[in-house]
């Protein structure tokens, strides 16, 4: 406990302590209603995105097929690489889908999940235990499946990326929206392998929207590879009648004060014509770049259509389409890596991040302390005075700094720790003590939290006095001096000795009186 742990190389083997599990009941009491609803109107439109964009893709498809009908000789190859990203794409989606089912299993149990596929519905959308710390880390870290799923996806993106040879701009997006580096979690000070940053110590609720992010994404990359195949088999020869207007957002879940931004192209058209783009009765520019700032929350949608000559008449006709996108509220994940309070005078570790945002985009002001970054982790001194301190979190989304929420948080002193006297491995706060014990060459008196305590935190003590058949001495440091050890060897079986008038310094620079620790001799 205490001390920030170095990220495991790979998936941890042994269960939790008892002290970690203290720690995380502790922490989960932190995770609120409000948060835990938050990530559920998330998942919620990230599934409306899902939903839009397999009509996107199955028009694609259809539209191919048609093609390769119409022309195999030209197609065939485009399209047989098509088909296999099809197939690709549904073995990773499917496999988080039951990634995610797996997750509902232990948060809920089998009773449960079944009863909701009984009912025709998806268990993963009706998890009772969003705010479970202990099950993601289970199933993805101790069991190996996380490490399993980082896998298939970068088996997925690279197989994507290699395919889009020729376009270097698909490339790095599909490399962006499945990338699967080192990052950090809310447990570690230093990277982590992406499976730990994503799963350890994440509540179910939150895991589960980061899952379902993930096959939005493969969504996403496989309508952008199908588009670019059907691009590449010359789409300017297929015959005028197969004509379709396509829209091809960057995202389709985007914050709101975000910037939602979509190209839209029209399909088999001669390249040397300059068709016209309407929106919602508007006319955009002529590259059919479609961009508006995002407001309200939920499902948004438009319409318009394409003005274009028709090689076989020479008349203008307009082809119409429709899209949507989801816009979300923004979302930040603050947790304070000692308590869910905040001690002055002391360094409060805090982990601040920000889902879809990298950390050096990430800028965090706090009122009434001092903040600075420190190896991904932040630290925040309150001033002497403060009684309250406001975090507040921004990042940088389109090439501007917003706003993505605030939290507050009580000031304390550091609590008075207890004093105890240590020998070898065992810790006396009173009681009876043996001569070898009270003796022991590297025997020292500390102050700490005890064992149980959710703060290890470094006191030095600074002096204490020792009564010894009522006679006081007094010890530098937190070690008997020479003449203090002389006398305690001549004392008997019975007697008592108090270490009392115990004094020490905490992180916080402050020193405190600590209670005596009477021992007897047997």
């Amino acid at each position: 406990m205490g001390g920030a742990k170095n990220c495991p190389e790979t998936p941890r083997q042994k269960m939790i302590g008892m002290m970690y599990l203290v720690l995380t009941a502790m922490l989960a009491l932190n995770v609120s209603t409000d948060i835990l609803n938050g990530f559920t109107l998330v998942d919620n439109s990230l599934h409306s995105s899902i939903e839009a964009t397999d009509t996107r893709n199955e028009k694609l498809y259809r539209d191919f097929q048609a093609a390769n009908n119409d022309n195999p000789e030209k197609t065939q190859e485009w399209f047989a690489k098509a088909q296999e990203v099809q197939k690709r794409a549904d073995s990773l989606y499917n496999y988080i889908q039951n990634f995610k089912e797996a997750i509902a299993l232990l948060a809920d149990g089998q009773s449960r999940v079944n009863e909701l596929k009984a009912q025709g519905l998806d268990p993963t959308m009706h998890i009772q235990g969003n705010s479970n710390l202990d099950v993601t880390g289970q199933y993805a870290i101790v069991q190996g499946n996380g490490l399993k799923l980082k896998e298939m996806v970068a088996y997925y993106r690279d197989y994507a990326a290699e395919l889009a040879e020729t376009d270097a701009e698909l490339r790095n997006s599909i490399r962006t929206a499945l990338a699967t580096e080192r990052g950090y979690n809310n447990h570690e000070k230093d990277s982590c392998d992406w499976e730990v940053a994503i799963f350890d110590g994440m509540p179910v609720g939150a895991s589960v929207t980061i899952l379902t992010k993930m096959q939005n994404d493969v969504r996403t990359t496989e309508g952008q590879l199908i588009q670019y195949l059907m691009d590449r088999t010359d789409a300017g020869d297929l015959r005028v009648n197969k004509l379709n207007a396509y829209v091809i957002p960057n995202s389709n879940y985007v914050i709101r004060g975000g910037r939602y931004s979509a190209q839209i192209i029209l399909a088999a058209i001669d390249s040397t014509q300059r068709p016209e783009y309407y929106i919602e009765g508007q006319r955009i520019n002529d590259q059919g770049l479609y961009e508006v700032t995002a407001s309200g929350i939920g499902l948004k949608k438009y319409s318009g259509w394409i003005a274009y000559q028709n090689p076989s008449t020479g008349e203008m006709e307009n082809l119409p389409f429709q899209s949507e996108y989801s816009v979300g509220e923004p979302a930040v994940t603050i947790s304070n890596n000692d308590l869910n309070i905040m001690y002055r005078g002391y360094e409060n570790k805090f982990s601040i991040s920000v889902p879809g945002v990298s950390n050096d985009k990430v800028r965090v002001n706090v009122s009434g302390a001092s903040v600075h970054q420190q190896g991904g982790i932040w630290i925040i001194k309150p001033g002497d005075g403060a009684k309250n301190v406001t975090i507040s979190v921004s990042a940088e989304l389109d090439g501007r700094m917003q706003s993505m929420g605030s939290k507050d948080y009580r000031v304390k002193a550091l609590p008075k720790p207890g004093a105890y006297f240590k020998s070898g491995e065992t810790e006396y706060s009173d009681g009876n003590i043996s001569r070898g014990a009270l003796l022991n060459a590297g025997a020292t008196v500390i102050a700490s939290y005890g064992p149980d305590g959710l703060l290890d935190l470094p006191f030095r003590i600074t002096s204490f006095k020792v009564n010894i058949n009522g006679v006081l001495t007094e010890a530098r440091g937190n070690k008997f001096t020479q003449d203090q050890r002389d006398r305690l060897s001549k004392l008997k079986m019975g007697a008592i000795v108090v270490i009392t008038d115990i004094r020490a310094q905490g992180p916080d620079g402050r020193e405190t009186r600590l209670s005596p620790i009477p021992l007897s001799l047997n």
